[in-house]
């Protein structure tokens, strides 16, 4: 992610020696120039964030130095509301979970800058398969129902630089795309799989569709970065049409809820998919564990998971 400068030079030589140990794990160095830091540049954010990520380091179980972590994330978040320098994960982090984590702006800010390696990373360094094993799950589904496994108006949701767009050639008629970062969609747009694009937040864009026209929604590996499922659920359920299906690959946990992981990633026990689907009115239509990726050489516990849109009247 590409920082703004403090506007002061000495500050700004001075953060890059803290991140430098930082990365060294020379936490009380790292701390000791972020506090060099704002006292020339009180209201530079990611000095903050530095700083609370040193002494969150430093804290281990000491109350006090955990409070002293918070209330430097707290004064980051306070200079930047909309938290693209996300604050809010790492006071989830150290306990304090309120709403969502991951805001909008730093999961915007995070992919502008991963865009140009995104899919070697994801895919050659993490083994990434979602978009591929959804639509090995469709065609299964398919073949159950003795139907072609061929839908008319797609939409993809958190579609990134298009890997559901690749992967799912001639399985669509129509393929329209979100996702938050715009430098994503540059990506997405110049391979051409998709018909529409637009910049913005999933739960607005299945909003704005037209109520009961989608006949597939994709979204893969895009709900680790939500806790709450249910909004997602219910707008996706409304843009579906009768018979309809919306298809999500998960990170999952053996317990209930949604957790935030150390890799900053959501995982959601099996409870919070039901309760998120049965308030949305969705049918569960298949459902298989699956590692969509490998982090540390090992597979990360995962779901693809299809449901259906019943055949009564689509909500308004």
């Amino acid at each position: 992610m590409t920082l703004r400068s403090s506007g002061d030079l000495l500050a700004d030589r001075r953060y890059a020696w803290a991140e430098a140990a930082l990365a060294e794990d020379d936490f009380s160095a790292a701390a000791d120039l972020a506090e060099q830091v704002l006292e020339r540049a009180p209201a530079y954010g990611p000095a903050w964030i530095l700083l609370g990520r040193a002494r969150a380091r430093l804290a281990g179980d000491d109350p006090a130095r955990r409070e002293a972590a918070r209330d430097a994330f707290a004064r980051a978040l306070a200079l930047d509301p909309g938290d693209a320098l996300g604050a809010g994960l790492h006071l989830a982090e150290l306990g304090e979970a309120s709403g969502e984590a991951l805001s909008p702006a730093y999961v915007r800010a995070l992919f502008d800058g991963y865009a140009p390696r995104f899919e070697r990373h994801l895919v050659e360094g993490l083994g990434y398969r979602g978009p591929e094993m959804i639509r090995e799950v469709l065609h299964d589904l398919a073949a159950r129902r003795g139907r072609p496994p061929r839908f008319g108006r797609a939409l993809d949701l958190g579609c990134g630089t298009g890997l559901v767009g690749a992967a799912f050639a001639g399985l669509v008629d129509t393929l329209a795309g979100v996702d938050l970062s715009p430098a994503m969609l540059a990506r997405a747009r110049a391979g051409g799989a998709y018909d529409r694009l637009a910049v913005g937040d999933l739960v607005g864009f299945l909003e704005a569709e037209p109520a009961g026209a989608a006949d597939l929604i994709v979204a893969a590996d895009v709900f680790i970065y939500l806790r709450d499922l249910a909004p997602a659920f219910a707008a996706a359920a409304r843009a579906l049409a009768p018979g309809g299906l919306f298809a999500v690959t998960l990170q999952t946990h053996p317990g209930a809820g949604a957790v935030l992981g150390p890799d900053g990633r959501y995982a959601h026990g099996e409870d919070a998919l039901h309760a998120a689907r049965e308030a949305a009115g969705l049918a569960m239509a298949a459902m298989t564990e699956a590692a969509i990726r490998r982090q540390n050489g090992a597979g990360v516990p995962g779901r693809i998971v299809v449901l259906e849109r019943g055949a009564e009247a689509v909500p308004a």
